[in-house]
C-alpha cells in the first residue's frame, strides 16, 4: 500500500526505476498539481492523493520493457499494474498505468482522467477527447453545464501546456509518454 508520492517514487527507485523513468513521472506531476490546485479552487470532490500516486507510478511498467522509455509500445501498461499490484499497491493506483493510455475505453473515474491528462499536458500536447471528458465528469459532479466548466479548465489545461517545452527540456528527454 502507498501513502505518498515519496513513497511511490522509492518504491520505483527499489524495482529499479532509472533516473530517466523517475523524472518523467515527477515532471507529469508537475502537471497534475496544477490540475489538483485547480480543482480545489473549483470544489470539485476528488481524491487527490489517487491523483498524485497515479501520476508517479503510472509509466512503472517501462521498468520491465525499458524500450518503451523512447519509443511506442504498450506492453509497459499491463505489466506495470500487474508488478505493482504483486507489490501490494492499491488496485485504484496500479489501474493508473493502464488508463493513463487506454483512456478512451471504459468508464474512468476522474481521477483516472487527471493522470492521463497530466501525462498529455506536461509535455505540452492538448488532447481535446480527453480534456473534453474530465470537463464532462466535472460538469455531472457539481451538476452544472459543461461550458461553465469548459471555460475555466480549457485556460487551466493551456497554462499547463505552454509549460510543456521548458518540462521537456527538463527532462532531457525528446519522447517518453
Amino acid at each position: 500500500m502507498l501513502n505518498t508520492k515519496a513513497e511511490a517514487y522509492q518504491l520505483l527507485s527499489c524495482l529499479g526505476a532509472s533516473e530517466r523513468l523517475l523524472t518523467h513521472v515527477k515532471l507529469v506531476g508537475e502537471a497534475a498539481e496544477l490540475l489538483i490546485s485547480n480543482f480545489e479552487d473549483m470544489d470539485v470532490q476528488f481524491d487527490a492523493n489517487l491523483i498524485r500516486l497515479g501520476t508517479a507510478i503510472h509509466d512503472a511498467g517501462k521498468i520491465l520493457h525499458p524500450h518503451e522509455l523512447d519509443g511506442p509500445g504498450s506492453m509497459h501498461e499491463p505489466a506495470g499494474e500487474k508488478m505493482l499490484l504483486a507489490q501490494g499497491v492499491q488496485a485504484a493506483a496500479a489501474r493508473c498505468c493502464v488508463t493513463h493510455a487506454q483512456w478512451q475505453h471504459g468508464d474512468l473515474s476522474l481521477e483516472e482522467l487527471a493522470v492521463a491528462a497530466a501525462d498529455k499536458l506536461w509535455k505540452g500536447k492538448r488532447e481535446a477527447e480527453l480534456e473534453l471528458k474530465l470537463i464532462q465528469a466535472i460538469a455531472l459532479q457539481k451538476q452544472v453545464d459543461h461550458w461553465d466548466v469548459f471555460t475555466r479548465l480549457d485556460d487551466v489545461f493551456e497554462t499547463i501546456a505552454a509549460d510543456g517545452s521548458e518540462r521537456l527540456q527538463r527532462s532531457r528527454l525528446v519522447t517518453i509518454s
